[in-house]
């Protein structure tokens, strides 16, 4: 069993990929899953966050609030001007538009971390970034979407705001309860968690992209190329701002990882949850979902060189 999960979580980007084409041919398949389910699934994710986090994850924030701020800042400023800046290059149409601002104003993947270790980033300052950019998510993810796609899209600040609390917020807290009330349990379930969250995205990107298969098929290079370099454009400008702030290497590793990588499963949950009406504003995020894992891997094999 030890061996499978060790299988699973080792090989997430590819297990994310089959499942995406996997719905792209077969999309009947998950044709009776209702897209709420996604917000289910999300919870997972955010319960096992927060069954692995621990105080000392944040002693990082107040020992060296520079770095973190300076980190949670380029997350915050470079990759929702990019969502805006690549979606105007490309003319691509308000869903859609819409979808990739959603990606670029959520916070750090949850997966950033384990690639930041990979890749010999500085883990500390990773899980910092990653906790208070996702502290930060309730309050700059409605606003900033708002501030880029309010025009042409009507956005409910307050809305996303309770949605965000109730889908990453609360059961990041339930999670840290658990953690502190049952120890036991928790050292049991850890080992599996990574299996888990990698079952449980896979099975957002199956439902959204099954349900857009067809639009998808039509036209879904455009938006490939445009999230792709979301993601790198990402992974560079963060490591460039580490570079100008004479951070070390590790630290730059961190930042870069961190800002390229976007909690794109929250992208895909508030647009099914709040744009209904845009169906295709929740596949920008599932097509993050593959290819951030992806390039997270390949990114993670050429920093560890240096």
């Amino acid at each position: 069993m030890k061996k499978l999960v060790s299988y699973i979580s080792s090989y997430m980007g590819v297990l994310v990929l089959l499942a995406a084409v996997f719905a792209l041919l077969f999309p009947d398949t998950l044709s009776s899953v209702r897209p709420t389910v996604i917000n289910y699934l999300l919870g997972v994710v955010m319960f096992g966050m927060g069954l692995t986090l621990n105080l000392q994850d944040f002693k990082v924030v107040f020992s060296r609030p520079k770095d973190v701020i300076a980190g949670c800042l380029a997350q915050f400023t470079i990759m929702p001007l990019l969502a805006w800046g690549l979606s105007t290059l490309f003319a691509l149409d308000d869903a859609l538009t819409l979808g990739v601002v959603l990606v670029g104003c959520c916070p750090g993947g949850t997966a950033s971390n384990v690639i930041t270790y990979l890749a010999k980033g500085d883990l500390a300052l990773s899980v910092g970034m990653t906790g208070v950019s996702t502290i930060l998510a309730p309050f700059l993810t409605p606003l900033l979407t708002w501030l880029l796609a309010g025009k042409t899209v009507d956005v409910d600040i307050v809305s996303m705001f309770l949605s965000i609390l109730w889908v990453v917020i609360l059961p990041i807290i339930v999670g840290f309860i658990v953690k502190r009330l049952w120890p036991k349990f928790t050292e049991a379930a850890v080992a599996y968690l990574p299996a888990v969250s990698s079952l449980a995205i896979a099975f957002i990107v199956m439902i959204i992209i099954s349900a857009n298969a067809h639009k998808l098929l039509l036209g879904g290079l455009v938006i490939v190329v445009v999230v792709m370099l979301h993601n790198l454009c990402g992974l560079g400008l963060g490591y460039l701002i580490g570079r100008l702030m004479r951070l070390s290497t590790s630290k730059r590793k961190a930042i870069s990882i961190e800002v390229g990588m976007q909690n794109s499963g929250l992208a895909s949950s508030l647009a099914t949850i709040h744009f209904a009406a845009y169906p295709m504003a929740s596949i920008p995020g599932a097509i993050f979902s593959v290819w951030h894992n992806i390039s997270g891997a390949i990114i993670a094999r050429l920093y560890s060189r240096s």
